[in-house]
């Protein structure tokens, strides 16, 4: 008596099956794949005569777990069976393949597909595929590995102190990170792949029982319609499921700092993780959360209060900088002090443009400097930047073009930009502030104002998920501005923000305050 054969199952799945035969097998794996050089084919002899053959793609393997663990395995363990098994054996269960995946075996992950689908998936996906002959089935092996970049240091998001590990490109490295800060086993994870040629993996991470189970709910609803050939970083997901697209402001929040992901999820948020970047996504987001750094937490509340002004502060400039000195020296030189307007007068005296070409001159120079030194070389770059910056303002003065005003303004303006701890904020602001540029170009203050309270009408209309963008400004909770403008003390932030967690909203008990020495 043989091994036999394991019994079909009463549903036919709907994709192709596989052939009984190893041959035809992996010939017509090879087909599928165009017979592609980086696929490997090992074949191999399984109780001594039965043939079977594990296949996997060099370079996104493990091929130390395929050595030991999968074919030196199978080669020991099933040559010292008795060809013969004993007649005893009933059950489909104890056939050869069923004790290749339960005895032979030593990966962490073994499953039996019956699909061309699943097996063409699993073996992109860095997975060993085992075909048996004799059986129309195959066994996937976990062996995903080849190289990954290692866990350094964020490069978007430094702070002095805190900690150092930044998100990698690899999605299990990823959640790992979290999974060390948050040891509960409320913090679920469910997965799943988006787009039909690219097959992405995508996980969505959240607290069972913080998190609003509604939110939840619409974050997966999004996430399972986008029908796209391919998702290649997360700005592909930030777009296919945020609330409003023309809008300037990010409705999603994206970092590579674990701590950051790790506390958003402790006040009830929902992370994204997409396999390929070091760039998780965190929804839903309001737009106080784009001023605040994970080093806010780690320092001394009034220092990390004072700082949180300061970028508040950083932002009005970066907005409003080049359109106060444009409205000014145009309508309103009556709010100038005389000894100024006398000196501004006379830098302007041999320019020959209006402020606004003046400051438009200045503002494209600046963004296409800046921009020349995000792609250079990192050696040269900040150099050329720099130097770039000084000479050009110089000689731009000296040649009568743009007055000396204009170029402290455009500098502390452009400076004022790179104080946001959020990139995406501060491309935003970049783009607004040429728009409020002409809008005091033209009616000076009044412009301002009017495309100010347009923009503000603008963000408060926003939703992220459905929660309101400007919250807890609009709508207005007295308990969650402990930790907006300004930080409290940790011992009184008390509740979780209200629209976010709907569930637990207590994050803490009330604490006494420690006793006082006696001198």
């Amino acid at each position: 008596m043989r091994w036999k054969s394991r019994p079909e199952s009463s549903q036919q799945p709907a994709q192709p099956a596989l052939a009984e035969q190893v041959a035809v097998n992996v010939a017509h794996l090879k087909t599928l794949l165009g017979n592609s050089s980086d696929l490997v084919v090992r074949e191999l002899q399984a109780v001594g005569e039965i043939r079977t053959a594990a296949a996997y793609m060099d370079g996104i393997t493990d091929k130390d777990k395929i050595n030991d663990y999968i074919i030196h395995a199978l080669l020991t363990e099933t040559n010292q069976l008795p060809k013969e098994p004993q007649k005893n054996r009933q059950s489909a269960g104890d056939d050869l393949l069923s004790f290749i995946q339960t005895h032979a075996l030593a990966v962490g992950e073994v499953r039996i597909v019956q699909d061309w689908d699943r097996v063409i998936l699993s073996v992109l996906s860095g997975d060993t595929v085992l075909f048996v002959e004799g059986y129309a089935e195959a066994l996937i092996c976990g062996t995903k590995g080849g190289q990954h970049r290692n866990v350094e240091e964020p490069s978007t998001q430094l702070v002095i102190r805190g900690p150092k590990e930044g998100f990698t490109e690899s999605i299990g490295t990823n959640v790992s990170l979290v999974r060390k800060r948050i040891k509960s086993k409320d913090l679920w994870l469910e997965t799943m792949k988006i787009g039909q040629v690219t097959q992405t993996d995508v996980a969505v991470m959240y607290i069972q029982g913080i998190a609003s189970e509604k939110i939840v709910k619409e974050i997966k609803r999004r996430l399972n319609r986008i029908n796209t050939d391919g998702i290649l970083e997360s700005g592909y997901i930030e777009e296919f499921i945020e609330d409003k697209g023309n809008t300037p402001f990010p409705t999603i929040y994206n970092t590579e700092r674990p701590d950051s992901v790790a506390a958003n999820l402790l006040e009830g948020r929902i992370a994204i993780f997409i396999d390929g970047t070091p760039f998780v996504l965190v929804a839903p987001t309001t737009f106080f959360m784009h001023f605040q750094s994970p080093e806010d937490y780690y320092q001394r509340y009034p220092v990390s209060s004072a700082i949180r002004l300061l970028r508040y502060g950083t932002f009005l400039i970066a907005l409003f900088g080049p359109s106060v000195y444009i409205a000014a020296i145009t309508f309103h030189q009556e709010m100038i002090p005389t000894a100024l307007l006398i000196n501004l007068a006379a830098q302007r005296e041999s320019v020959p443009f209006p402020a606004l070409i003046e400051a438009l001159l200045m503002e494209v120079a600046f963004e296409i400097l800046r921009e020349a030194g995000v792609r250079m070389p990192r050696a040269v770059g900040q150099a050329v930047s720099i130097v770039g910056a000084l000479v050009l303002g110089q000689a731009a003065v000296e040649a009568g073009i743009v007055s000396s005003m204009m170029v402290i303004v455009v500098s502390i303006t452009g400076i004022s930009s790179f104080a946001n701890p959020s990139f995406s904020m501060s491309l935003g602001v970049r783009f607004v502030r040429f728009l409020m540029m002409f809008s005091a170009a033209i009616f000076g203050f009044y412009g301002m104002a009017i495309f100010s309270l347009l923009i503000l009408t603008h963000m408060c209309s926003m939703r992220s998920f459905g929660i309101p963008y400007m919250s807890p400004f609009s709508p207005f909770i007295l308990e969650d501005h402990k930790d907006t403008l300004i930080r409290f003390p940790l011992k009184k932030l008390f509740t979780r923000p209200r629209l976010i967690s709907q569930q637990d909203v207590i994050r803490q008990g009330t604490q006494s305050e420690p006793s006082k020495g006696r001198g």
